[in-house]
């Protein structure tokens, strides 16, 4: 039988983000996905003009209508969340639909490269630190997971990369211990002693940690990060090792990074990922 994720995030006309990247990835992993919007966009917020229209009252609707139906999710997987009022829906959506055998994902969206986005607040904050320790597996980059576990960003990130992997698997270990099966830290960007610029994803669990490295690619763009988790939501439900998973994501991504760069497109309108979802399907036995 398919498995069933509820992806609980924005959908953006454009920006190749949020919804849009998780239903796609989703579907090539042999996933079903069922979209719960937090708001609808024309386009995603790093575009200097768009209209957003906020979902955060309808929220529920989805869930009681679903409970009529008395659906059931294999996981759970939340992304950008634009307020603490969707984060207390969310909490309401996590008591009704996270029964024994529900895997449950976070992605705690708030900030990139040592700066919060606009949304972010000290009470959100707060409310995403009890989302987290709920979940199965979370997938914070690197200033998300200082944010979470009250670390200065500028002091982790200026560590060479082996003191940096030690400090943060003492902080992934106890941040493990209060909820979390696995934690895996995405975007650390490193150099290499011949002066080669690499991308990290540190994955950590409460027995040990391992570094995923692949080759910096152009610049930051738009959606990589919730292409990356919904590679790890799929994998959480199908029962793919998260190591073997992260391996695939990253070669994944580079291939669309470097397609990307190589067309010239504008950091907004995110990666060209679409041609290469064939490298996700392989891990659906090769089924379309």
């Amino acid at each position: 039988m398919t498995k069933k994720i509820a992806v609980i995030n924005d959908l953006s006309g454009f920006g190749r983000c949020s919804l849009t990247a998780a239903i796609s990835v989703l579907s090539a992993m042999g996933v079903q996905a069922c979209p719960l919007p937090t708001a609808i966009l024309t386009a995603q917020t790093g575009y200097p003009s768009y209209y957003c229209d906020d979902y955060t009252d309808k929220m529920e609707r989805y869930r009681t209508e679903w409970l009529k139906m008395n659906q059931h999710f294999d996981g759970i997987y939340t992304g950008f969340v634009a307020s603490e009022r969707q984060i207390h829906q969310i909490f309401r959506f996590i008591d009704t639909f996270h029964t024994p055998g529900t895997r449950l994902l976070v992605d705690p969206v708030m900030g990139d490269n040592g700066h919060t986005y606009n949304m972010y607040t000290h009470n959100l904050l707060c409310e995403m630190k009890k989302l987290v320790v709920q979940a199965e597996t979370i997938t914070p980059n690197l200033t998300e997971f200082c944010l979470l576990t009250d670390q200065n960003y500028q002091e982790i990130s200026r560590l060479p990369i082996d003191r940096m992997t030690e400090q943060l698997e003492i902080l992934g270990k106890e941040l493990c211990l209060l909820g979390p099966s696995d934690i895996v830290i995405t975007g650390i960007d490193f150099q290499k002693e011949d002066g080669t610029g690499y991308v990290g994803n540190l994955h950590i669990n409460r027995e040990h940690s391992q570094l995923y490295s692949f080759p910096h690619i152009g610049g930051s763009y738009s959606g990589t990060g919730d292409l990356f988790a919904s590679c790890m939501a799929a994998a959480m439900v199908r029962e793919i090792p998260l190591s073997k998973m992260i391996q695939t994501a990253g070669a994944f991504l580079e291939k669309s990074l470097a397609d990307t760069v190589a067309e010239g497109i504008p950091r907004n309108d995110g990666v060209n990922y679409e041609q290469y979802l064939s490298m996700l399907m392989k891990e659906n036995g090769g089924r379309p």
